[in-house]
């Protein structure tokens, strides 16, 4: 995979009570960032005192405000819903933004179960949720969306390498980028230094290991994320 193939997107600013990440989406649009992605959290890792968006109906807004970049979840977690009732939110969000929606899906963890319980929702073991998983794969993959499925563990992997669809790698390195792309699509997420020079020596070894798309936590400058695209599709 060279430099000229990679896409480059941010996730918005989603864990605080106003809508400013409708502005920030333009803004990512208007300097030329292929993509937007929103956080499934109830509240921030470990913050249940702290406001977060909910993700769908945010990426609804955000749909109507631009015209062109890629927009999803990074990534929507199995069990919070029904599946039926997620694979219709995707399919709704696709008919607000056609061709431009990413189906980012997730098992969730220890981590995140703090926020079921919260709201009484059970949290399903890791086989149930893994067929959940492989089942809306099959599903949004069949109606025409790109699906990235959260590399979590090797179990999870498995089911994406199986459906053939895209697994999402969280702040993990070239060499784990690389062997993931001899198996099926990888895209990368995680933060990246503030400054031009600082992200392209972190993004360029991802693209050149074969990543598709690189993800930026929310970045201390988009105009820098900005810039580093370009350099990185010039190579």
């Amino acid at each position: 995979m060279t430099h000229r193939t990679i896409r480059v997107g941010v996730t918005l600013p989603t864990f605080r009570e106003d809508a400013a990440a409708l502005g920030f989406a333009r803004d990512a649009e208007a300097a030329g960032l292929d993509g937007v992605f929103v956080f499934d959290h109830l509240w921030p890792m470990g913050r249940p005192d702290r406001p977060a968006l909910a993700a769908f109906p945010l990426l609804g807004a955000v749909a109507a405000v631009t015209d062109r970049v890629v927009l999803g979840p990074l990534v929507a977690r199995v069990g919070l819903v029904p599946d039926d009732v997620m694979v219709h939110r995707f399919l709704a969000l696709a008919g607000l933004a056609p061709g431009r929606v990413v189906a980012g899906l997730g098992t969730g963890d220890a981590k995140s179960a703090a926020e079921n319980h919260a709201y009484g929702v059970p949290v399903l073991d890791a086989p149930a949720r893994r067929r959940s998983l492989a089942a809306l794969a099959s599903t949004l993959s069949g109606s025409g969306l790109p699906v990235w499925i959260g590399g979590g563990s090797k179990a999870t992997v498995d089911v994406a390498v199986t459906a053939g669809v895209a697994v999402n790698l969280w702040e993990a390195g070239p060499a784990a980028v690389a062997a993931q792309a001899a198996r099926t699509e990888v895209t990368w997420g995680g933060p990246v230094p503030a400054d031009g020079d600082g992200i392209v020596a972190l993004l360029a070894p991802l693209a050149a290991a074969g990543a598709t798309w690189v993800v930026c936590a929310w970045p201390a400058s988009l105009q820098a994320v900005a810039d580093a695209a370009d350099r990185l599709r010039q190579g």
